[in-house]
């Protein structure tokens, strides 16, 4: 069935191509032909050419129908066989966190402590004593020993500058002595709610805080300037347009960086469709439920209208709230960060003013909770299209599977997580719970969509990485050898939907993007090989030539010639 344009658009048939213009006399302000379109629309699957007018999509089909609303203004750009899919969206991204990873000192991909230290070592000797030096990234599941560092090397390493160290997850710190001295800790401070210090056999600071602890040092931290926050945000946006991204779902944004994000939309300079999910302390929901739900505002790049909520931690730091006790620590069963009855009071209000909620939750008990919540809301709150999100629903008891459909909850996952996290998952949960874990194929199998993500800077920026683990469940040398229990994998033709059409419905943009459909947003990235038919060990290597964003590249690589005039 073909979908009806906009309103008020005019549709003609060209060429055995549906062409839909949104005036009687459509023009194309650029054509991009002989390329091989994947459109992620089922009444168009497949084109050669598409034709842009006022940053929508007039027309796709091929290139002589294209070539019919061509004028003396019209740009052509010559795709030359190459590839374009939908402009593809992060489903679950922190754009303040990724500005701030690309100022801060870069842990990723660290293979030992003493690597960590040195990198902060050499950020020290660049800085003034007192200087306090920010890092994130490091994962001690990924050296030797695999247990929680402590702080003494790294205070003896660097004795003058408090240091601020955060897991690749966001969910633990790794502190100094200078650092624990600035924030006023002790041996005798209390764990907070939702929280866990880590001591020593002695009951002494090991120097790593976990989850709500983290807040202990944060909040003595000196903030960020406002230039910093703008120049850190446009940095992001930049680093995300170069890899195909032109829109992310914000996950926990305070009312201090929206107000950037605003601005910069305000003065033209965001290049990117961001959904924003806020932050759920009480002062930022009651103005933002004063203000109501807000979207498309400046052009289409800023939608506010989410919340977010944290229901428990992260797997890799013992923090993903489990029924029972983790399989490699018994006496420890999760953290959660939040009272269930405070996600249901805010899943209520979130209805009661119109907007959606999104929780993360990655343990299976962190899942029940807020499956649980959300259930309670919706009996007392009744509504249809609420299409409130988990965010991760990372390890499911088989009784939560079918929920989600029931509830009509969207698992919102990031599959990357997966090829990150199967070194050592089984070792957290054990044989039988593993089952749940990243279970792609289990949900989809219930009538739900996966709207796909990074959750970067916890992971890479390039999406292609998650587009790659959907299908494959393998690392980037392609291990294990036929996936990771490969049962749950997503067809492409489901990947890319879970990068582009699902990330749309998942945050009610279902009429504007996803999909290159006549009326819809000209969001679209040109790829130097065909992700959906190149051989798996291919996937990674693609390239991205272009990124486009409302018909005006944003991003272009050195190799892409671009459009032209006539």
């Amino acid at each position: 069935m073909i979908r009806l344009p906009l309103p008020g658009a005019a549709c003609l048939i060209t060429l055995g191509a549906l062409a839909c213009t949104t005036s009687d006399n459509p023009t194309a302000d650029l054509i991009a032909f002989n390329g091989r379109i994947h459109t992620v629309d089922d009444s168009i699957p497949n084109a050669t050419a598409l034709v842009v007018s006022g940053g929508r999509v007039l027309y796709v089909g091929d290139s002589a129908g294209a070539m019919a609303f061509r004028t003396d203004e019209t740009q052509l750009a010559d795709l030359q066989g190459n590839t374009v899919i939908p402009g593809m969206v992060d489903a679950h991204a922190h754009l303040a966190g990724l500005g701030a990873a690309l100022r801060n000192v870069d842990l990723v991909g660290t293979a030992s402590y003493e690597e960590v230290i040195a990198r902060v070592v050499e950020r020290a000797r660049g800085v003034p004593a007192g200087t306090w030096i920010i890092g994130r990234g490091w994962d001690q599941n990924d050296w030797p020993d695999t247990r929680f560092p402590t702080h003494a090397e790294l205070s003896r390493a660097v004795p003058d500058h408090p240091v601020v160290l955060t897991r690749v997850d966001g969910h633990a710190t790794l502190v100094n002595a200078a650092a624990i001295r600035e924030a006023n800790l002790t041996n005798g401070t209390a764990d907070p709610s939702g929280g866990r210090i880590e001591r020593l056999p002695d009951g002494s600071l090991s120097g790593v805080l976990v989850d709500r602890a983290m807040g202990l040092v944060g909040r003595a931290i000196p903030p960020t300037s406002a230039e910093e926050l703008r120049a850190s945000v446009l940095a992001a946006v930049a680093e995300a347009n170069r890899w195909g991204l032109i829109g992310v779902h914000d996950a926990g944004v305070g009312r201090r960086v929206i107000d950037v994000y605003e601005a910069l939309a305000a003065e033209g300079r965001y290049d990117l469709r961001n959904y924003v999910m806020i932050s759920s302390d009480d002062s930022t929901l009651a103005h933002y439920f004063a203000r109501g739900p807000q979207s498309a505002l400046h052009d289409g790049r800023l939608w506010i209208r989410a919340i977010k909520i944290s229901a428990d931690g992260a797997l890799g730091s013992r923090g993903a709230a489990l029924h029972a006790p983790y399989s490699d620590e018994p006496s420890h069963s999760g953290l959660l960060l939040v009272p269930p009855e405070r996600v249901k009071d805010v899943a209520v209000r979130a209805l009661q003013n119109g907007f959606q909620l999104n929780v993360h939750a990655i343990g299976d008990r962190g899942n029940t909770v807020v499956l649980d919540a959300f259930e309670q809301a919706l009996a007392e709150v009744p509504t249809q299209d609420h299409r409130f999100r988990v965010e991760h629903a990372q390890i499911l008891t088989p009784d939560d599977i079918p929920r989600f459909a029931q509830l009509r909850v969207i698992p919102s996952m990031q599959a990357s997580h997966q090829t990150s996290d199967m070194y050592w998952a089984e070792r957290r949960v054990g044989p039988e719970r593993i089952r749940g874990a990243y279970a792609w194929r289990a949900l989809l199998n219930t009538g739900v969509v996966i709207p796909n993500g990074s959750d970067f800077p916890v992971e890479q920026v390039n999406p292609l990485i998650s587009f790659h683990a959907a299908v494959t469940r393998q690392d980037a040398k392609n291990w294990p050898d036929g996936g990771w229990y490969p049962e749950q994998t997503m067809t492409r033709e489901e990947a890319l939907k879970s990068m582009t059409i699902w990330p749309a419905h998942a945050a009610f943009q279902d009429s504007l993007m996803g999909a290159l459909s006549p009326g819809k947003y000209a969001d679209f990235v040109v790829l130097d090989r065909d992700i959906m038919s190149v051989p798996d060990t291919a996937i990674l290597g693609t390239r991205v030539l272009a990124t486009y964003l409302g018909g005006r590249a944003v991003y272009q690589d050195s190799v892409w010639a671009g459009p032209a005039n006539p």
